[in-house]
Order: structure tokens, then C-alpha cells, then sequence
């Protein structure tokens, strides 16, 4: 009981301390599977997208859309035209769009490959984007894993997952009876780390 009354009388920094002192004996001790059994699954899921959150990069958007990682050695992220205005698109909706509602945003598509391809053909443009915004056509699936390919390249999986074109499904209801789940796809970095030039 007398140990309760003192977890809540100490503070959480009091507490961490102590924490990182006890991780510390048992990994000494070359005891790291009690450490992870006391820690649990979920919850070491839960810290390493903790730790990717620290990890993250500034995202700067140059006036020729290249993007560019700047606290990671100014690397750019190489993305074909295409592959660019699709993550342009997702990246400017922080709300996330439903892939069978790509339709409502062709025209921002549209605006974003013709900005970054410059030298293509216009009506070749306007096929892929067509394409792109038709639910029935595979095309947008196609390019979400090719950006999400590029990202794994650069960084881990926990990091990638801010940057790449990801599910989030938002259950809805509708008065008691009606209940549906939209599922949209949303880049997840945060916005004050995008910078446009």
C-alpha cells in the first residue's frame, strides 16, 4: 500500500528515473525478455512510433516541387511526375480523400502533374489522371506503393509511415441506425514540418 501512496506522490520524471534505472539492472543482468514482457507488445509498438515522431524530418517543397528531407542531409525524395502530384495532392489534404472520391479532386491533380511535368504531353497528362480518379482502375494503388517504396528506402518503417500515402478508416454514425467507416488515405506528417518555398 505505502508503495501506491508513493507512485503517486513522486512525479513522472521521478518515476521515469527509476524506470530507466530498473531497465538499466536488467538488461545488465542480460534479462531483456522480462523487459520486454513487462513492457508488452502493444506498448513497445506504441514507443517506437513514439521514438519515430522525434525522428522526423522536415519536408520543403521547392518552388519546382522537388522535395527535400532538410534535416536528413537535404535529401531529395525522387519521384517521378506522376508519383509527385499524387503525394502533392494527398500531402495539401491533411483531411484525408477517400480513393473512390478521387474524382472530386481531378482538377488539383490535374494542376499538380502538369506543374511538374512541364515537357509531357497535355493529353497524356489528362489520360493518367483519368485513370488515377477512376475508382474501377488500379493506377492510384499503384502509385501509393511506389511513393511508399521510395520512403522505405530512406528511412525506417516507423519514420516512413509520416511520410507515406497511409489508410485511416473514421467510423461514421448516422442517427442509431446507420453506421459506415470511411476509409481514407492521408500522409500523416505533421503540417508545421512541411515547408513551401
Amino acid at each position: 500500500m505505502s508503495s501506491i501512496m508513493d507512485m503517486k506522490e513522486r512525479s513522472p520524471e521521478e518515476i521515469a528515473a527509476q524506470l530507466a534505472s530498473l531497465v538499466g539492472e536488467l538488461s545488465a543482468a542480460g534479462r531483456n525478455d522480462l523487459l520486454l514482457r513487462s513492457i508488452g507488445a502493444p506498448l513497445l509498438e506504441e514507443l517506437r512510433i513514439e521514438a519515430a515522431q522525434q525522428r522526423l524530418s522536415r519536408l520543403l517543397i521547392t518552388r519546382d516541387y522537388r522535395l527535400i528531407l532538410v534535416d536528413y542531409g537535404n535529401r531529395e525524395v525522387l519521384l517521378n511526375p506522376v508519383h509527385k502530384a499524387v503525394y502533392l495532392l494527398f500531402l495539401n489534404h491533411p483531411e484525408g480523400i477517400e480513393f473512390k472520391r478521387l474524382q472530386d479532386h481531378r482538377d488539383e491533380l490535374l494542376h499538380y502533374y502538369m506543374s511538374t511535368a512541364r515537357l509531357m504531353d497535355k493529353s497524356v497528362i489528362e489520360e493518367s489522371v483519368n485513370m488515377l480518379v477512376n475508382p474501377l482502375n488500379n493506377s492510384i494503388n499503384e502509385k501509393c506503393s511506389r511513393i511508399k517504396s521510395v520512403f522505405l528506402g530512406m528511412m525506417d518503417q516507423y519514420t516512413a509511415n509520416y511520410y507515406i500515402v497511409s489508410s485511416h478508416v473514421t467510423k461514421r454514425v448516422m442517427g442509431s441506425s446507420r453506421t459506415w467507416y470511411e476509409r481514407l488515405k492521408v500522409v500523416k506528417l505533421p503540417r508545421n514540418l512541411v515547408i513551401r518555398e
